[in-house]
């Protein structure tokens, strides 16, 4: 992932020397296991962490340049390791397969990742949900289509993404449970040379649970359900954003980016103020669910196992979570700030002469005993005056001055279905099933 939109924390998780430093602990682990089963000596084992507690710092360009000539990475690793602890490394890896490795220690860098992004999760619900509460009762103009519909609030359209972005969290963390398996079986997972209990062993220290059947790689269905959760947050990030961009557009201006002291919108035309962190996330969301696919079709390996899956997630392991968390810490930062305007927002319902509350009258007219088509057709031959003047008729005094309204509805009556508060009584419930 490019520089620009990475942080450091989810970067360290990807870097070498974190994968190399698992690999270690995956490999000690086991061979703890092995001593406690009489398979190699225990001397093999303390001599790893002796090793081990000192502190070394993981050559990565030593490993580099074995890997240059094995063509085989976990084989370059434990060359390395060898090099550096003496003899006794030579029981390391008893009974082990490339993938025991590869897969455990994916399996951790993705629950580390996790971690993170459940942080994020957890930030990105707070900023929400402190904005929401402070325009609670903003008065603000649903749309449909793009178009004006009814009256809701501004809290309540970001409670709503607080609702969604809720239910993402609770999908991460199932993912994370989902993804957080180790794999210590063996050539095609039949454990003929290492004995499940070590599998138990390293998936305890490591804080996994056991595979039932890893066939030498742990199934894809798994990665495929993570990368799939990751791709639906992402639409959710893309989602509010777009609510962002479309409401800081000139014509609508109901909310916008803050705009930083210094900050330039156009190299051309000093007056642009552009929403330029939404549009990014729109196109970092991209980004995310591109990685869903490739997941999905590693699903599908050869037998027991093909390595087709490798690059693929060596790819999308590090850029996925990275991006991600990139977009959540971005979207946090921009609900924090938002500029929010409840008088344009006010001035933007009233612009359409009362449009907004057709259906109210609707509605009065039929329980006023006229027929709902009846009803319909009386109040559009009025709305559609108001549109066609843009606003300028009211369509409260259009319907006052309609025979077939006023035969049934008094002025007052007719007044009373343009109250603005009336389309709010029930904020509170909607709040409390959101926040509780």
């Amino acid at each position: 992932m490019i520089p620009r939109y990475s942080r450091p924390d989810m970067v360290k998780i990807w870097e070498p020397e974190n994968r190399f430093r698992i690999w270690f602990e995956i490999e000690a682990h086991a061979t703890d296991a092995l001593a406690q089963r009489g398979v190699v000596p225990a001397s093999a084992a303390q001599a790893l962490w002796k090793w081990w507690d000192t502190n070394p710092t993981i050559d990565v360009a030593a490993i580099d340049a074995i890997e240059a000539v094995t063509k085989h990475d976990v084989i370059a690793f434990l060359t390395w390791v060898a090099e550096q602890v003496g003899d006794e490394a030579r029981f390391m890896h008893q009974g082990m397969t490339s993938s025991d490795v590869l897969d455990t220690c994916l399996a951790v860098q993705l629950t580390q990742a996790t971690d993170l992004l459940l942080a994020d999760m957890d930030a990105l619900l707070v900023a929400i949900k402190t904005r929401a509460m402070e325009h609670k009762f903003t008065p603000t103009i649903g749309r449909s289509h793009g178009i004006h519909a009814e009256p809701v609030t501004f809290g309540m359209k970001l409670a709503q993404a607080y609702a969604e972005f809720a239910r993402g969290r609770e999908r991460l963390v199932a993912a994370r449970a989902e993804i957080a398996t180790c794999a210590i079986s063996g050539a095609v997972g039949t454990f003929a040379n290492i004995d499940p209990e070590v599998e138990a062993h390293v998936a305890a220290k490591l804080g996994l649970a056991v595979e039932p059947v890893s066939t030498q790689v742990i199934p894809r269905d798994r990665h495929a359900m993570y990368f799939a959760t990751l791709g639906v947050i992402a639409s959710s990030i893309e989602r509010l954003a777009t609510e962002v961009r479309h409401l800081q557009r000139t014509e609508v201006l109901e909310a916008e980016e803050y705009f930083s002291p210094g900050q330039k919108g156009s190299s051309a035309m000093p007056h642009k103020r552009n929403p330029v962190f939404t549009e990014n996330l729109t196109g970092l969301a991209r980004m995310v669910r591109g990685y869903v696919t490739p997941a999905l079709e590693n699903v599908a390996l050869w037998h027991e196992r093909d390595i087709s899956h490798s690059s693929v997630e060596r790819y999308i392991g590090p850029d996925a979570t990275i991006t991600l968390d990139f977009a959540l810490g971005r979207l946090t930062g921009v609900i924090d700030k938002l500029l929010i305007y409840p008088e344009r927002m006010q001035k933007n319902l009233d612009r359409m002469g009362g449009l907004v509350h057709s259906q109210r009258v609707l509605l009065a007219l039929t329980q006023a005993g006229i027929s709902r088509e009846d009803s319909y057709r009386i109040v559009q031959r009025n709305a559609m005056k108001v549109w066609e003047s843009d606003g300028a008729e009211s369509l409260m005094e259009l319907l006052k001055a309609d025979a077939d309204v006023t035969a049934k509805m008094t002025a007052a009556e007719i007044e009373e279905r343009f109250n603005l508060d009336y389309h709010f009584k029930h904020i509170d419930t909607i709040f409390d099933r959101v926040f509780g």
